[in-house]
């Protein structure tokens, strides 16, 4: 019976060709089911036997660890060279999309209370 290895939903095309060719690489027979049209499902990486689940598993969170120790050590790099992105370098390159967020959040904040305060007596 197949058994689900990895859903694709918010997974980079470049991981998940990295974990196709690992599978590959360690003779781990799987296939993968495409994203639906609406976006109700997002596809995903299933392994054919699941006698080799154990191992995909395995394989898969080295691969992870891996990908994750490479993308602290970038973010550091970065932010050691004073290139990482912040608040306040997003702030400035666009302002009004920052303060089209916070409005937002200002006005859905305004009507979640609105109702507590028309439930208040009035003078």
């Amino acid at each position: 019976m197949a058994k689900l290895l990895m859903n694709l939903r918010h997974v980079p095309e470049d991981e998940a060709e990295d974990v196709r060719a690992l599978l590959d690489a360690h003779a781990i027979a799987f296939y993968e089911t495409p994203a639906n049209r609406w976006g109700i499902s997002m596809g995903g990486i299933w392994l054919r036997h699941d006698a080799q689940a154990e191992d995909a598993a395995r394989l898969l969170a080295d691969y992870q660890a891996r990908r994750q120790a490479d993308a602290r050590a970038a973010y550091e790099a970065r932010r050691g060279a004073g290139t990482a992105d912040t608040v306040l370098a997003r702030l400035r390159r666009d302002p009004m999309r920052i303060l089209i967020y916070v409005g937002a959040a200002g006005l859905i904040l305004y009507l979640l209370i609105l109702p507590f305060f028309r439930l208040a007596p009035g003078p």
